[in-house]
């Protein structure tokens, strides 16, 4: 039975990005992933890297991690066992600095300075809204579209007054629109400013290199025009094409110095403030 309305290869696409969204949106992932972009390290000095977790909290954190395929446990003896990033682990990295660039420009300002990857943290609580990829991407091709509408093609099997909940939550992040009551939706400048992230994302999760990601046919470069070939999974992934970044060389070479994204691994993150688009 499908899920949505929407077309196998679309449902696909939107499921693999869900999926993606999923693995490193759960608290402290973003910050695991980021403590170990120093190479491989034993579980202590893990522990040391993000030394607020206890033990029993980061333990359950590294096993998501490693069960969803982005850290692999090393035994090179039986007192020597080091944790690293795997090759697709490796590969996502390049996407977290499109939702650093993204958070940076379009959320609102925090009455303090926040840390890259708190950025980065509350741009990933926004995208995984309930049903939020899937809303996107109909408002991304059909422009104008009524609620009823929505539910018809995002959720085809459901009351279509269900939509309403996580339209209301969108409108609330600022990355949908809509004039009032019964007036149809449609995408604010963040909700489409979203292209490169959500492209990057499906490239990635398509085993596609992230310069893929410009020519994805909904989240791709209008100047692109639409992909020479389908967009589905590439048969092989290579590190040197995944690990290419999605947008200018500069841009992500100064979202990663390593102060400025993961400044506080020995001091211990932050307060956390509310993610949402008014949401700081």
């Amino acid at each position: 039975m499908a899920i949505t309305a929407l077309s196998p290869d679309t449902e696909t696409d939107i499921a693999r990005v869900t999926e993606a969204l999923g693995m490193i949106t759960p608290r402290w992932n973003v910050r695991i992933m980021l403590a170990l972009s120093a190479g491989p390290m034993r579980y202590s000095e893990l522990a040391a890297k993000v030394c607020w977790l206890h033990d029993g909290q980061l333990h359950p954190k590294v096993k998501a991690l490693w069960d969803a395929g982005l850290v692999e446990r090393t035994e090179h003896s039986p007192r020597h066992v080091t944790y690293a990033h795997t090759e697709r682990g490796t590969a996502l990295l390049p996407v977290l600095p499109a939702i650093f660039t993204w958070a940076g420009k379009y959320l609102e300002k925090a009455d303090r300075s926040l840390t890259a990857v708190e950025h980065i943290e509350d741009g990933l609580t926004l995208l995984t809204r309930r049903h939020a990829a899937a809303i996107l991407w109909v408002l991304k091709t059909h422009q104008d579209v009524s609620g009823r509408a929505l539910a018809q093609i995002v959720m085809p099997d459901s009351h279509w007054t269900n939509i309403y909940p996580p339209l209301r939550q969108l409108v609330d992040d600022a990355l949908v629109l809509t004039e009032g009551t019964g007036r149809p939706y449609r995408l604010s400048a963040s909700g489409d400013g979203l292209g490169p992230v959500l492209g990057a994302l499906s490239a990635w999760a398509a085993g596609q290199p992230l310069t893929q990601a410009v020519h994805h046919p909904v989240w791709g470069s209008r100047q692109a025009g639409n992909a020479a070939k389908p967009w589905i999974s590439s048969p092989s992934r290579t590190a040197s094409s995944l690990l290419s970044p999605t947008r200018a060389p500069e841009a992500a070479s100064a979202a990663w110095q390593s102060r400025d994204l993961f400044s506080h691994a020995t001091t211990g993150p932050k307060t956390a403030l509310p993610a949402g688009g008014p949401r700081r």
